[in-house]
């Protein structure tokens, strides 16, 4: 009787190593959970492959790919037909940063960041919150402050530089109520025609932030402003001390835009002041200053060169605000390896 049930333990007690008990030489056929998991990964890997496959593709082709050729082609002297010969170097890298004309467009690259963060961000925030309260023709309002967003870049320079003029509408209406000495060179001042690019991104570019930032506070509870009501907060208090903490996060991304956006503004200065004028205004841009001295002046290398150098600027900006500011998003967003 024992012998029988030692037999019986032996039979149904798995074997170590994954070996039958009949002898160490003998392997035990692979389990149906392994063979499950198995195919479940590759299934998984098959699914991201053809999901992601195109968008990788696509991604390769006109991002990357690009990217390096004009790294290729910024080593050579080149008029932008037949293949490349004459190799010249770093020389166009270092003529890009010892131009003091590129130093400027520089310069005027990081007021324009600094000034549409400044400008757009307190503006649009207010309005979203006003926005955002049961008024009277809230709807309206709202087209009429994104309509200029989707406005094109074209009809709105247009339309911006018939105004400024000398002889414009705007110069016209100051004359007309008394206000002549307030009338300037709005386009070809140096002193005032940065401001007057400033003051037409923001009309352009404020509706997408409140649109933005009103999408943001549709995903507040409304729990919390009714529980700080009865705590006594005022209006302001509560839109302090709990609306914008936790509007926080789409403030973020929308600076990031805004950020990557002005690094390569080139449409509405291009447009407005055209392609010399923009250098003497002061409203010149690293774009500008690429399609200047590149496409129109035959020398399609150092225009290669010019927009390596802004891509390069532009990744050590997004990186580095990835890594200090959109940290604490991108974290509290991920949850594969956490406990």
């Amino acid at each position: 009787m024992s012998d029988s049930q030692g037999e019986n333990s032996l039979a149904t007690t798995p074997s170590p190593a994954g070996r039958s008990a009949a002898g160490d030489g003998a392997l035990t056929a692979p389990s149906p959970v392994r063979r499950r998991t198995r195919r479940t990964d590759w299934r998984k890997h098959a699914e991201i492959a053809l999901l992601a496959g195109p968008a990788i593709i696509v991604f390769v082709a006109f991002v990357i790919f690009p990217v390096v050729m004009a790294a290729y082609y910024g080593f050579f002297k080149w008029k932008g037909y037949g293949v490349p010969t004459d190799f010249i170097g770093l020389e166009n890298y270092v003529t890009i940063l010892q131009d003091t004309t590129f130093h400027e467009a520089l310069m005027h690259n990081g007021f324009i960041v600094v000034m549409s963060l400044v400008m757009q961000g307190p503006a649009a925030v207010i309005l979203a919150l006003l926005l955002n309260r049961k008024i009277r023709g809230r709807s309206l309002i709202r087209v009429l402050i994104f309509v200029p967003y989707v406005v094109a870049e074209v009809i709105v320079g247009t339309g911006w530089s018939l105004m400024l003029q000398t002889t414009g509408a705007v110069n016209g209406f100051l004359e007309k109520i008394g206000l002549e000495g307030w009338a300037v060179d709005w386009l070809s001042d140096p002193d005032v025609a940065i401001w007057s690019l400033m003051l037409i991104i923001t009309w352009k570019y404020v509706g997408f932030a409140v649109i933005l930032f009103l999408a943001g506070l549709q995903s507040i509870p409304e729990e919390l402003h009714e529980a700080a009501a009865i705590d006594g907060a005022s209006y302001w208090q509560t839109q302090r001390r709990i609306t914008l903490p936790l509007l926080g996060p789409t403030l973020r991304i929308w600076a990031f835009l805004s950020i990557i956006g002005s690094l390569q503004l080139f449409d509405l200065v291009y447009i407005i002041w055209g392609q010399y004028v923009s250098a003497t205004a002061g409203t010149s841009t690293m774009a500008t200053y690429m399609v200047l001295n590149g496409r129109n002046a035959g020398n399609y290398g150092f225009g290669n060169a010019v927009a390596v150098v802004l891509f390069i600027i532009s990744l050590v900006i997004a990186l580095t605000y990835q890594r200090f500011v959109l940290r604490r998003d991108t974290e509290g967003a991920l949850t594969e390896g956490k406990k």
